[in-house]
């Protein structure tokens, strides 16, 4: 059995089975680059680069987009605000966004779509809604008619009447049906352009369906993105979708749970947030990526400092470990390209328990256990083997422990010491310890 996982769509775990043979086309949710993102956001940015090498380390070739809302209210009111272009605020919140991903060990897509470059596309796709009778323009906006698409809700699991009965508190008098969503939106403030339906911007739920459609063409194999965007945002891609192209935009729908702070949803309005920026350094992002990597991808994590302590205790026991076996290996030239086939084998299997983390972390704390005791007893080919694994495991999990090998110099004098040692010369024994406690190797 293959890859099981819980898809969204159909509220059921299912095997994974691409579209077309070993390639994977996947897209994920991506920012809306009006301020820095806090470690909440962090966390699907986190799980799909996993997922993404997960995937590659199962032999499969991914293609990974993930989109730029560099066009958006927020955005606009960001630039009023600060007495800048949209542009130059889009843009100085983007870096900022790929130095997080960076910090929190997670690699750039491989496709990375700037919603202001498909504008041409989003007029035509929505002028095509229009005349298809599944969108209407009242006085330059234009809205998505909800209530013509015989499925909306099949993703949150909702009726229609139930979500009418809930929209009705917030009407629109412009719309037909509290429903119906802005697919245009007329404005005479900050950056918009021409249309037939008058001067505007496109709404936020048409820009990754028209991004979506022009880079794969057709149904995606994987569309993600956190929890609270299943409605009303994918909710409203699948109906766009539906009303044009027939088809319900991937075939796997995955969701991870929200990163809670104090019991309390992390939220920028409400100023609940840490923001990955203020993570002292590299090592603090990855001690966030472990606590988020071995955290259940659909349950919702309760943050704390103390949560975070135990994965820092547990970080810095596998560096500890890495560091010693990986030099005294190293010395004696023999280090190992192998992996342990049988921990390979469990950490795939449980991986494809629909990310079942829990017992690879487990896994990950017996292989450690087991490197100390190889360690111990001196039996270097076991170890080498299972060294390789550790790190193996961890990489495909995207867990740096930014340890390199000893460059000729460090290696000999760490040579010299551990012969020293051996020999009872003390003396020299000390003055190699010494040098090597200064380069930090011990």
């Amino acid at each position: 059995m293959g890859l099981m996982i819980y898809n969204s769509l159909t509220n059921k775990i299912e095997e994974f089975k691409p579209i077309n043979g070993n390639k994977v086309n996947m897209y994920v949710c991506g920012p809306t680059v009006y301020n820095y993102i806090h470690i909440g956001n962090a966390r699907p940015v986190i799980f799909y680069d996993m997922l993404k090498r997960y995937l590659k380390f199962l032999g499969y070739e991914v293609n990974y987009a993930s989109n730029i809302t560099d066009v958006d209210d927020k955005i606009i009111n960001k630039a009023i605000q600060e007495g800048k272009t949209e542009k130059e605020v889009a843009k100085f919140f983007e870096d900022a966004y790929f130095d997080a991903v960076e910090k929190v060990g997670s690699k750039k897509p491989d496709l990375i779509p700037h919603a202001t470059d498909y504008i041409n596309e989003m007029i035509d796709f929505i002028s095509k809604l229009v005349e298809k009778g599944y969108a209407y323009n009242v006085d330059g906006d234009v809205f998505f008619r909800v209530g013509k698409v015989s499925d909306y809700g099949i993703l949150s699991n909702q009726v229609q009447e139930d979500l009418e009965s809930g929209a009705r508190i917030n009407v629109n008098d412009k719309k037909e049906n509290p429903l119906d969503f802005a697919l245009w939106k007329k404005t005479d403030e900050g950056i918009k352009w021409s249309s037939p339906f008058g001067e505007g911007r496109p709404g936020w739920h048409t820009e990754c369906v028209v991004m979506n459609h022009k880079l794969f063409g057709d149904v995606l194999d994987i569309h993600g993105g956190g929890m609270d965007l299943k409605f009303p945002h994918h909710e409203n891609e699948i109906a766009q979708s539906n009303a044009l192209y027939h088809n319900h935009l991937a075939k796997y729908w995955i969701h991870v749970g929200r990163l809670d702070l104090a019991g309390a949803k992390m939220s920028k309005s409400l100023g609940n947030v840490i923001y990955v920026k203020d993570l002292d350094n590299k090592v603090d992002g990855m001690i966030l990526r472990s606590l988020i990597v071995f955290s259940p991808y659909r349950s919702i994590i309760q943050y704390s400092e103390e949560l975070l302590n135990q994965y820092k205790k547990e970080y810095e026991k596998w560096q500890r470990t890495y560091k010693m076996c990986l030099y005294e290996l190293q010395y004696r030239g023999l280090l190992s390209d192998k992996i342990d086939e049988d921990d390979i084998s469990k950490f795939k299997e449980y991986m494809n328990q629909d990310f079942n983390v829990q017992n690879v972390l487990t896994l990950i704390t017996t292989i450690v256990k087991e490197m100390n005791t190889l360690l111990r007893s001196k039996d270097f080919d076991k170890l080498a083997l299972k060294l390789n694994t550790f790190i193996t495991i961890l990489d495909v999990l995207g867990i740096n422990l930014f340890i390199d090998k000893l460059d000729d110099e460090k290696c000999n004098v760490y040579k010299l010491w551990n012969e020293a040692r051996n020999n009872k010369d003390f003396e020299a024994a000390d003055k190699y310890r010494n040098q090597l406690v200064e380069w930090n190797v011990l």
